[in-house]
């Protein structure tokens, strides 16, 4: 059974531009994968192209394709092919990502008669842009959904745009069908971060302050339970600081245990791939030789060269928005922890703010890099993952 305000979208959504927005789990991806998405598709009159966007093909076919196939079947929904293409109701659709300029040069200079937006306040600006100018069929349209981001955010300006034919949704979770113990669940794992605003009320907030409020609440006594496994994160630097963090997962969450940091700029020496790996050899200690190493995905050298040493590496998750709202949550829910004599880290977390200048969600790019090793461990380990709120995709929204 359709919600109110799913009821409503499908009544209203004959503009040119029909947008769903607000808090997740609100139901707005379950009706563009039940209807929306079917109905336009098939209802395409052939005079343009037929175009589903997201932040990356492979988060479109995760967050919209793939329930879309349990829901209609493979057979229906087809998988993307190389040339970025999917028959989806017996119709060619273009599926693409939008995170980079460059991600949709495939259909620059073609009508498209109808088009879809997942996560759109994830796109590239430029690609949206094209987007616009592309969709000149005279009953073409764009049906598409996003969470809150900053109210400086391009989208958001575009959303309030006057003399444009938009449809605009805004939905709390409460909007949505999700169980009441789910969403009790939900507003505790968003609760003291600014996600809450925008992911429960469905608000367009500013980012202020400090980006982990909830880290005092997180320091703790050096942890002495036992330990399940270790890891380490590390955030590869040569002139930049090089920082590593050594974790333990014991006591239902994971702690930092240790700090590396060493900044070739502050010491006027730069160290080489081979003093890093010496390094992180003695940061390990007597500690298992395949603890893996979760590394800078652009530190290429530094990977071969600590595989060559015969340590096990994986190359760290670095989607900076996604990360630190996990590990945010993380922080806010218990389930990251960090010793309390780790004097860089403390110092680190107590500068690490927004930038209130920037257009978006951005932090401020000085003395970070412990930062940026704790968010490719959260990340890269999925230590959200761990007894989390299971919503199902077809109720979640996005």
């Amino acid at each position: 059974m359709l919600t109110r305000m799913q009821r409503e979208y499908l009544q209203e959504c004959t503009h040119r531009w029909n947008v769903k927005c607000g808090a997740t789990g609100s139901g707005k991806s379950y009706l563009d994968i039940a209807v929306t998405i079917p109905q336009r598709i098939m209802a395409a009159r052939g005079e343009g192209l037929l175009v589903m966007i997201g932040n990356t093909r492979s988060t479109l076919d995760r967050n919209i394709l793939e329930p879309m196939r349990t829901l209609y079947s493979n057979d229906v929904v087809g998988a993307i092919r190389s040339d970025n293409t999917a028959t989806i109701f017996g119709k060619k659709v273009y599926c693409l990502g939008a995170d980079k300029s460059n991600s949709v040069a495939k259909i620059q200079g073609a009508t498209i008669e109808w088009a879809y937006g997942d996560e759109v306040t994830t796109w590239s600006e430029s690609v949206f842009q094209m987007l616009k100018s592309r969709l000149r069929c005279p009953h073409s349209h764009f049906d598409g959904t996003c969470n809150p981001d900053s109210p400086n955010h391009w989208f958001k300006r575009f959303l309030d745009s006057e003399n444009i034919d938009i449809y605009r949704q805004d939905y709390t979770i409460w909007d949505g069908a999700l169980l009441p113990e789910v969403v009790a669940q939900l507003e505790a794992d968003y609760a003291g971060t600014i996600y809450y605003d925008r992911y429960i009320k469905g608000l367009w907030t500013q980012a202020e302050g400090l980006i982990y409020p909830a880290h005092k609440d997180a320091a703790e006594a050096r942890f002495d339970g036992d330990v399940e496994e270790y890891a380490v994160s590390c955030d590869y630097g040569t002139q930049n600081a090089f920082a590593a963090l050594l974790w333990a997962r014991g006591g239902g969450c994971w702690h930092v245990v240790k700090e590396y940091r060493y900044s070739g700029r502050d010491t006027g020496h730069q160290k080489t791939d081979a003093d890093y790996v010496a390094d992180m050899a003695a940061f390990l200690g007597d500690l298992p030789r395949d603890t893996p190493f979760i590394i800078d995905p652009s530190a290429t050298s530094f990977h071969a060269a600590m595989r060559q040493a015969g340590f096990k590496v994986r190359k760290a998750r670095n989607d900076v928005a996604d990360g630190i709202r996990e590990t945010a949550m993380c922080m806010s829910k218990g389930k990251v922890k960090y010793a309390d004599d780790l004097p860089e880290l403390a110092k680190e977390f107590a500068g690490y703010v927004w930038d209130a200048k920037a257009d978006g969600d951005k932090p401020v790019k000085v003395n970070d890099h412990l930062m940026d090793a704790l968010r490719y461990g959260v990340a890269t380990l999925r230590m959200w993952k761990e007894e989390s709120t299971y919503v199902s995709p077809f109720i979640r929204g996005v």
